[in-house]
């Protein structure tokens, strides 16, 4: 096993370095940086995350024209959507959950443009195969989770939502928490730190759903008296299935109780 594993890596190296000089090649003056930064990023390497100093330099380029922007983004879509290796899609997960969380605007702007608008940018992944390690298995549930907790994060108080949108996100915020109760019990991320760094966004992201939700069952007690029996009813199932996720998760994150036991006591105010 130990030799096999070997060869994919040395196979991975190879591949990685015949896409940077093919890169080099046939992209124009305009495109090359974006190409190599994408490339460098999401290298073959299955035990180690994305270099921060190539990360950095990918997000710089968000920085620049919004062409630029669309390109770099493409670049990283058509990246994810072509690899069959399950390292290099884990690294573009983890890029685009960096880009999400901590990238310029211009790149976040072209991440948000779904199928439905138009754009290809969509992270539907049920179609890829690897099957050689955990990896794969850990990639399905970050594409599934990365994304929800900032797309339906609001910067404005929840207290000028209506009670359907505030509904709708509590529901979405409950279906990240589902996600994250779908991680694997046997993941052996011990030396490997690429799964160490996606259970550590993954840890970021149920504590920013812990706050979420917190914030909205905050406003919901304000709001009581103004709810209506549907939208009670809507209310009262995300709450159901949200208790169901508690123990699992406070399995998963046993050092973040207190975050989510503020939670629970909501649930049963």
């Amino acid at each position: 096993m130990g030799r096999i594993t070997k060869l994919r890596d040395l196979i991975g190296v190879i591949k990685d370095k015949v896409s940077l000089s093919k890169a080099t090649l046939v992209s124009n003056s305009n495109t090359l940086s974006i190409h190599l930064a994408v490339l460098r990023t999401t290298t073959h390497s299955p035990s180690i995350p994305p270099d921060d100093n190539h990360l950095a330099t990918l997000l710089s380029l968000g920085y620049g024209s919004r062409a630029t922007a669309s390109a770099l983004v493409a670049s990283l879509m058509d990246r994810l959507h072509r690899t069959s290796d399950s390292s290099v899609a884990l690294k573009c997960l983890v890029t685009i959950h960096h880009i999400i969380k901590r990238g310029p605007f211009m790149l976040q702007d072209q991440l948000s443009v779904f199928p439905a608008s138009g754009g290809h940018n969509y992270l539907k992944l049920s179609a890829f195969r690897d099957g050689a390690n955990f990896a794969t298995v850990l990639g399905f549930f970050l594409c599934s989770s990365s994304g929800a907790i900032d797309k339906d994060k609001q910067d404005e108080g929840v207290s000028s939502f209506t009670n359907v949108d505030l509904i709708g996100d509590t529901d979405s915020m409950v279906g990240v928490m589902e996600e994250i109760c779908k991680v694997p019990d046997s993941l052996h991320v011990d030396g490997n730190k690429l799964l160490q760094e996606i259970m550590g966004l993954v840890g970021g992201d149920f504590l920013a759903a812990v706050n979420e939700i917190s914030l909205r069952l905050s406003e919901f007690n304000e709001r009581r008296d103004c709810l209506s029996f549907g939208e009670s009813v809507e209310l009262m199932c995300a709450l159901k299935r949200l208790e169901e996720c508690k123990e699992r998760l406070m399995g998963l994150f046993s050092i973040k109780k207190v975050s989510t036991e503020r939670c629970g006591v909501q649930l049963e105010s």
